[in-house]
This record gives structure tokens, sequence and C-alpha cells, in this order.
């Protein structure tokens, strides 16, 4: 009998603020430790907590977003418990009345699309950092993190292989910086997963349940899970019962190991935090925020099928508001003719060059205004595929546009089909063995004589003309 996969994400995205959630100090990365930590960080006797509100617009910003129900009134809770990178003994956080509750995220997999849909999504402030290298034995403590501002996006356990678990991250991931709330680093630790597995036979309640901590990677995300479903059905099935836990990954030995049990809602002995009022928004700045908010992915996407492109290529094109910024650009005026056509110039010579050099698209050596002008003279016949790759390369070295690098090289393609005839004709007459051997039915012969006309024309001839013309000539 089969077994059916289980998972639910709980999704940490470091908000975008220039200040922590319940201070005035910096959350710029990279600063020398515990250089970031304010008293109100470390909850010395006599401090305030005053919530950020540039942190609370955003969470409205990710509600709106993914069509969530944004509660006018939220309440900031105390949930105990104690570690050391935890200095208050306490992180302040929402549990029953959060921010944003609901809303979906929709996902694209090989087997299509699909909803998942949102819990809740709240507000919360970060611990600290236990470091434990160089320290001969000891650990140290980096309270630099501490009082951070961060939105727990929690989704339902809807998603059923690591591949759905890994779009739905990568969506989210996308989403979150598309609206502006998010960096999305994930090497600093701005955006990371924890990931709830466990397994059933279909149609049972749900499986004891497995927490995988503190995922920064989608690589580590899919192995972790599928390692750990792995796990768990040898455990099944070898008699034993799953222990509620929360687990670590390990990259270099590819495994999850025990961490310790997982704790339930109750021993984290949730109350009100005494020194924050309820939190409450307007409806009308919930508007504010709505009319800044730019068209959504899923939106763009759309307009983008719309127009011929492939529902994957879409979902690549529209996976930054950059790249898709981009793709409008040099779609603008496009139909389903020559959309897909500018398409494959962005995923396949862009992507690759900016790739190569590590640089972002809105550092891209060519503007999507150049680009469109070289697949315009592809289109036109002006160039072949392989001059195009030569110009594409030469306005990446910043030799000039499409245009100057056609005429200056003298790249522009033979279209005359007088022109192309009286090579074919020459070619033909050099070749009479190969010509004899296609019409004894050897086709690479065929192949050999459009290699020659190619050759006679330094590449320029269209060959698409070669072939028909050969195939004309090779016939009569």
């Amino acid at each position: 009998m089969s077994w059916e996969i289980v998972i639910g994400l709980e999704t940490h995205a470091q908000l975008s603020t220039a200040s922590k959630m319940f201070s005035g100090s910096s959350t710029a990365f990279g600063a020398a430790p515990n250089t970031q930590a304010s008293a109100v960080d470390i909850a010395l006797p006599g401090v305030l907590p005053v919530a950020n509100r540039g942190a609370v617009e955003r969470a409205i910003r990710l509600g709106l977003a993914v069509g969530g129900t944004i509660n006018r009134r939220s309440v900031f809770a105390r949930k105990n418990y104690f570690y050391p990178d935890l200095p208050k003994g306490y992180q302040i956080s929402q549990y029953e009345l959060p921010i944003v509750q609901g809303g979906t995220i929709s996902i694209l997999t090989k087997a299509g699309e699909k909803s998942v849909r949102l819990t809740r999504a709240h507000l919360e402030e970060d611990a600290g950092k236990s470091l434990h290298e160089d320290f001969q034995g000891m650990t140290g403590i980096d309270l630099n993190r501490a009082g951070t501002p961060l939105l727990e996006i929690v989704s339902e356990p809807e998603m059923r292989s690591a591949e759905e678990a890994v779009a739905y991250a990568k969506t989210l991931h996308s989403l979150v910086r598309w609206i502006g709330i998010c960096d999305g680093n994930m090497q600093e630790g701005s955006f990371r997963c924890d990931a709830n597995v466990s397994v059933r036979r279909p149609g049972a309640p749900l499986g004891t349940r497995a927490e995988i901590k503190n995922l920064n990677s989608f690589r580590f995300l899919e192995r972790a899970i599928e390692f750990e479903v792995k796990r768990q059905i040898e455990i099944l099935e070898g008699g034993g019962k799953i222990t509620q836990e929360t687990r670590l990954y390990d990259p270099d030995r590819d495994e999850t190991r025990s961490m310790r049990t997982k704790e339930d809602a109750q021993d984290y002995r949730y109350f009100p935090d005494p020194d924050l009022l309820p939190l409450e928004v307007s409806d009308e700045w919930i508007e504010e925020i709505r009319a800044k908010l730019p068209e959504l992915p899923e939106a763009k996407r759309k307009e983008f099928i719309n127009l011929g492109i492939s529902p994957a290529q879409a979902n690549l094109l529209t996976s930054s508001f950059q790249i898709a910024n981009y793709a409008s650009l040099m779609f603008g005026g496009a139909n389903k003719t020559n959309a897909p056509v500018f398409a494959n110039w962005i995923s396949g010579p862009l992507s690759s060059k900016l790739n190569e050099a590590n640089l972002d698209i809105s550092e891209t050596q060519v503007s999507a205004g150049q680009l469109r002008r070289l697949a315009d003279r592809v289109e036109d016949g002006t160039l072949s595929g392989k001059m195009a790759k030569e110009v594409f390369d030469a306005m990446w070295a910043g030799e000039g546009t499409a245009d100057e690098i056609i005429e200056k090289r003298g790249l522009k393609q033979i279209s005359d089909t007088g022109t192309i005839e009286k090579i074919v004709d020459e070619v033909l007459a050099a070749n009479a063995k190969q010509v004899e051997d296609y019409r004894a039915g050897k086709d690479k012969a065929f192949n050999s004589l459009v290699g020659q006309v190619m050759k006679a024309t330094k590449g320029k001839a269209n060959p698409a003309q070669v072939n028909e013309i050969l195939k004309r000539k090779l016939a009569s």
C-alpha cells in the first residue's frame, strides 16, 4: 500500500525595515557582534517596546497580495522559552490574533497549477544567534539579530511532495521581493523555511509530524524533505512510531537529525504582552497600502501566457519584478508569434550572460529595447540565428547596437534568392559525389551540401532559403 506525503511550511521573511521590530536599532547585516543590540532588544529593566509602523505596513502588503484577511485588531503575545540567544526569556510574537489570516499562493509544478492555502501571517521579532566556531569548545552569543522584524507565513499542510514544497517556497520568495517587503537573501538568513513533514496512508488521519528547522536554500529544503519522508516510512513499515520532534538538516551527510522534542503551543505559555497595546489598523490605511501595490506576479504571468508564452516560461519571467519589467518592455506591442521568440532571448542568451557574470537583470549590459532590436533582425531575415549570437556577444561587450555591429562586421544575411541559387549551383557542380549519394538515399549528404553552401557564403546565407533551394534543385 502506498504512502501519502503531507507537508506544511512555516516561512520567516525578514522585513526590509531599517530598524528593529520594537526598537530603533539598526537591522544592517554584517556588523560586529553585539553592536546593534539596544536596551529594548535585550529587555533591560525599565525599557518599553514600540511597534515598528513600517513592519506593520509590510505585513499588510503581504496580506493584500495573497488575498488574506487583514485583522483590524491584532495582539502581540509573549512566547516563553529559555535559550542562550533569547535574552528576554521570551519572544514577542502574535498567537491568537495575528495581523493576517488566510490567503492563497498559486504554484506551478510538472503536474500543473495548484493553490496552497495560508493559515496566517504574523509579526514577531527574531532571536539572537549562537556561534559555535572559533571559541575553543565554547559557544558565543551575538545579539545583533535580536529584535529584527520577521513575518512568519504559515501554510496549510496541503503540499504532497518535495517538488510542491520547493515550488511554494520559490513562489513566496519571489512574491515577498516583488512587493518589496523582504530582500529574500537566503545566505544572510532573510528568508528561511521550517518544514513540517509527515506521512500517512491515503485517506487516513494526519500522521505525527517532524519539523525541520531553518532551511535556507531550496536545494536543502528538497533534500531534507526527501530524506525525512524516507526515514518516516522506514520506521512505520518496520513497526515503529514517529516521535513529534524538531530536527535539523545536515547537508554534509544529507540527513536530518533530532534536535529536541517538539513543543506544543501550551508549552510556550503564550499570553498578551502587557507592554504592548493591541495593534489596530484603519480601513483608510489598508486602502492606502492597496493603492501602492504593484501589479502582482499572478496577473503578470497570465498576461504573458495570453501572449503565447508557455506557463513554465511565464513563471520564469515573473520570478522577480525586475525580470518581469524587462520582459514587459521587450514585449511592448508583441503578438503571439514573436512574444515567445523574445522570451527565448531573455531566458536563453541573456540569462546565461547574467549568470556567468553573477549579475542581476537590473545590471544587464543589453537593454530590453536593444535586445528587441536584435530579435527583430532575426525575424526580418537580416541575421541568421548563428550570426545573432555573435552580435549579442558583441553587444554585451559594449561594441554598440545590433545595427551598428551588423554594419561594422558585415554580418548582414544573404536573402537574395538569385545570389543563393548561383552559389548552390556552384556547390552542386563541385560536389557531384555528394549529389549522387543524396539521390541514392543517403540523407547525410544533404547536410554536407548545406554546410558547403554556408561555408561559401561565410555563414551569411539564409539557412531556410538554402534548404529550400537545395531540395528543389536536387529533386529536378
